[in-house]
C-alpha cells in the first residue's frame, strides 16, 4: 500500500512539475517578441520553424530507427508549394499550409517504398541522392518555379486590429503552427503508431511477431516526417518571402540531421534544442572566423558531442544523475575509528593444535 501511495505521489509531482514548466515556457514564448529587437525576434521565429522540421525528422530517425539525408528536399517541396500557390494563383497564406502538408505526406509515402528493402548506409545514400537531385530539377522547371532566379512572394502581414509589428505578428503565427505541430508529434508518439515505431526500431523480428506491420509503419514514418518538413518549408516561405533552388541544397539536409543529433535523438525537447543550435551556432561561427565558418561549426559540433554524447536534451539528465550519485555516496570520513590498543594486551586464544580434546586427562607439568 505504501508503495502505491509513493508512486501516486511521484506521478502527481511529475505532472505538477510538467504543468508549471509548460506555463513558464508559454509565458516566456508569448512575451519574447515584446522584449527583443526585430532581428532577434526573426531568429526566434526561425528556431520555431526549424523545430517543426526536426520534429518530423525525429519521428523517422530517433523513434523510427531509419536514417534520412534528404530531409531538406521535403522542406523545399513544402516551400515551393506555398510559393507557387501564392505567386501563380494568389491564394491566401493559410490556404497553402494544408496543401503543402498533404502534398509532402503523399511524397513521403511514395519515397517510403525504398525504405522497405534498404537500411543503413544504402538508405542514407538514396535519400541523399534525392536531396542532390531536387535543386537542379527546380532550375529546369522555370515556367513554374522561376528557375535559378526563384520566386518572390508577399510575407505574412499583420491585420490592423492586432496593433503588432510585422516581425511580431509573424512570430506569433509561426509559434501557433509550431505549437500545434509539436503537440501532434507528441500525441502521435504516445499512440499505437508511436509504440509500433519504437518496436520496429528496437527489434524488427520481435515487432513482426507481435503483429506490427513493418511495411506499413516504415512507410508511414517517412510520410509523417515528410509532412512535418513540408509544413516547415511552407512557413519558411511565409517568413522569408523568397525561395530559390540554391537555398535548399543537400547541405540543408545534413545540417538538419546534425542539429537533431546535437539536440538529442528520441527526445521530445531535442528538436527545439537542435533548432536553436542550427540557427545560432552558424552565426557564432561566422563571428569567430569569417574565413572558415564551416571549420568552426564542425569543431563546435564535436565539442558538444564530446560533452553531451546523448545530445543536449540528455545533458540535464546526466548532470542530475551524477549529482545524485555523489550525494548518495558514503563519505569515507564517517567510518568508525579503530579502538586504541590496550596497555595490558589480552593473551591470544590457544591455537587448535594447543587446545585439549574434550574428555582428555589433564596434562602434567612434565608433559
Amino acid at each position: 500500500m505504501s508503495t502505491i501511495v509513493a508512486t501516486l505521489g511521484t506521478e502527481r509531482a511529475r505532472r505538477l512539475r510538467a504543468t508549471v514548466t509548460a506555463l513558464l515556457a508559454a509565458a516566456v514564448a508569448v512575451g519574447a517578441p515584446f522584449y527583443f529587437a526585430p532581428f532577434q525576434v526573426f531568429q526566434l521565429t526561425m528556431v520555431l520553424l526549424y523545430a517543426v522540421a526536426l520534429a518530423g525528422l525525429n519521428l523517422l530517425v530517433g523513434f523510427g530507427g531509419q536514417i534520412s539525408l534528404g530531409h531538406g528536399a521535403f522542406f523545399a517541396a513544402g516551400a515551393y508549394t506555398a510559393a507557387v500557390m501564392l505567386d501563380r494563383y494568389d491564394t491566401g497564406h493559410l490556404a497553402t499550409l494544408p496543401v503543402a502538408a498533404a502534398g509532402c505526406f503523399l511524397l513521403g509515402l511514395g519515397f517510403g517504398v525504398p525504405a522497405l528493402r534498404l537500411r543503413g548506409l544504402y538508405l542514407a545514400l538514396v535519400t541523399l541522392a534525392f536531396a542532390v537531385f531536387l535543386p537542379p530539377l527546380l532550375k529546369r522547371l522555370e515556367p513554374v518555379t522561376g528557375g535559378s532566379m526563384g520566386l518572390t512572394v508577399d510575407k505574412v502581414q499583420p491585420p490592423a486590429w492586432s496593433g503588432l509589428a510585422e516581425d511580431q505578428w509573424t512570430y506569433f503565427v509561426v509559434l501557433a503552427v509550431a505549437a500545434v505541430a509539436l503537440l501532434l508529434a507528441r500525441n502521435l508518439l504516445r499512440s499505437r503508431v508511436g509504440r509500433a515505431l519504437l518496436a520496429v526500431r528496437d527489434n524488427e523480428s520481435a515487432a513482426e511477431v507481435m503483429g506490427v506491420r513493418l511495411s506499413l509503419h516504415k512507410t508511414l514514418a517517412f510520410a509523417w516526417s515528410a509532412m512535418f518538413a513540408g509544413v516547415s518549408g511552407c512557413v519558411y516561405t511565409w517568413v522569408i518571402g523568397f525561395v530559390s533552388p540554391d537555398s535548399f541544397s543537400f547541405v540543408l539536409s545534413i545540417t538538419l540531421l546534425a542539429g537533431l543529433v546535437v539536440g538529442g535523438l528520441a527526445s521530445l525537447y531535442g528538436p527545439l534544442l537542435g533548432a536553436a543550435f542550427v540557427m545560432y551556432v552558424p552565426s557564432v561561427a561566422q563571428d569567430i572566423s569569417e574565413a572558415a565558418p564551416g571549420v568552426v561549426f564542425g569543431l563546435l559540433i564535436i565539442a558538444v558531442m564530446f560533452v553531451a554524447p546523448t545530445g543536449l536534451a540528455g545533458l540535464a539528465a546526466r548532470v542530475r544523475g551524477a549529482a545524485a550519485r555523489r550525494l548518495t555516496r558514503t563519505p569515507t570520513t564517517d567510518r568508525t575509528p579503530d579502538p586504541e590498543p590496550s596497555a595490558h594486551p589480552t593473551p591470544a586464544d590457544p591455537s587448535p593444535a594447543d587446545a585439549e580434546p574434550v574428555g582428555a586427562a589433564p596434562r602434567t607439568e612434565k608433559e
